[in-house]
């Protein structure tokens, strides 16, 4: 499952859930700073994290200077969508 995330490097505590505007874009809050890729390795984590994965199952598809992300998600598509939901704070 492909999986559309608006990072917020630096923040005071990690936090992955609600939505970016309208979108189905996910937010994901990093401690992390946007410096040598330690944010987006963060939000690899972080992400695999919510979702219950390895992080080996989380990769980064697209936009890895941006903060807004594209990931792969490897695991049963049923299950991670029914996550996606409750992260986005419903339907």
């Amino acid at each position: 499952m492909r999986l559309s995330v608006r990072v917020r490097p630096g923040a005071s505590r990690t936090a992955v859930s609600g939505r970016y505007g309208e979108s189905d874009t996910l937010c994901v809050a990093v401690t992390a700073r946007a410096v040598d890729g330690a944010a987006t390795d963060a939000v690899l984590r972080a992400v695999a994290q919510a979702f219950g994965l390895r992080r080996r199952a989380v990769s980064l598809v697209t936009g890895r200077t941006s903060r807004t992300k594209v990931l792969e998600l490897d695991g049963p598509a049923p299950e991670l969508q029914e996550r996606l939901l409750e992260l986005l704070g419903g339907p």
